[in-house]
């Protein structure tokens, strides 16, 4: 009897014994499973498209690979388009309500936007804050340098995981005090987890979106959650990136 509990509990004891082979199969089983998981967490993945803004009148990949190998600085006196520098200018860096330098980064012609390209409305594109229109144009622009159809996509289960922090058009908006220009588009353009869900809805994909703000460290959080969602098979391509 005690020799008949030994076999039952020791099956591995007697490898000619059917259910230590059935156990070895599925212990076998279990291994495969797993090691293909591990695959999946390191999984290579590819990048087929690239498109970006960047100071220095920087419009594309190759603009931005010229800027960084030359040593460009892309800093620059603020615009006169953009604010009256003398109004805001210190040099005491502890004047109140000033700033202490009247140079920065400046994206070119953020003012432009071909609204009816993405089938927006001339009133809807002046309640946009200017990252979501970025967002917009970018975006296409890299579908594009993939070589595919932007509208070729509409229906997949492509993602989308857009780095986004600041709402500086927003409270803009807010301090003008119109009440009167308050419409439908007044939360949409300015709410920041609508970045994402625009490109979602524009393009028509049905994938993971979603906006992420970890301060400077958001568009890298962004890929690595696009990584993520691809490996785990969330969906099959993501645009990911900040603004």
């Amino acid at each position: 009897m005690d020799r008949a509990k030994e076999r039952m509990f020791h099956p591995l004891a007697t490898p000619d014994n059917p259910f230590a082979q059935r156990l070895l199969n599925a212990l076998q089983e279990a291994r495969t499973k797993i090691e293909a998981l591990e695959l999946i967490r390191s999984e290579p993945l590819a990048i087929v498209g690239m498109a970006c803004r960047f100071p220095g009148n920087v419009l594309d990949p190759e603009g931005f690979w010229r800027i960084l190998s030359q040593g460009t600085d892309a800093i620059t006196e603020v615009p006169k388009d953009r604010w009256d520098i003398d109004a805001f200018y210190d040099s005491d860096p502890d004047a109140p309500g000033k700033m202490c330098t009247p140079y920065g980064g400046f994206l070119p012609n953020v003012d432009g936007f071909d609204a009816p390209f993405f089938g927006i409305s001339r009133r809807e594109a002046i309640g946009m804050d200017p990252q979501q229109r970025l967002l917009l144009e970018v975006c296409w622009e890299a579908i594009e340098n993939a070589g595919l159809a932007p509208v070729g996509l509409r229906g997949t289960s492509a993602g989308v995981f857009m780095g986004i922090g600041t709402f500086d058009y927003a409270a803009l908006r807010y301090a003008q005090q119109d009440y009167e220009g308050i419409d439908p588009y007044f939360a949409t353009g300015g709410v920041l987890s609508v970045a994402a869900g625009r490109l979602s809805y524009v393009l028509g994909l049905t994938g993971p979106s979603m906006a992420v703000d970890t301060a400077c460290s958001s568009s890298l959080v962004a890929v690595h959650l696009a990584c993520q969602s691809l490996r785990s098979r969330e969906c099959d391509m993501a645009l990911a990136g900040g603004v």
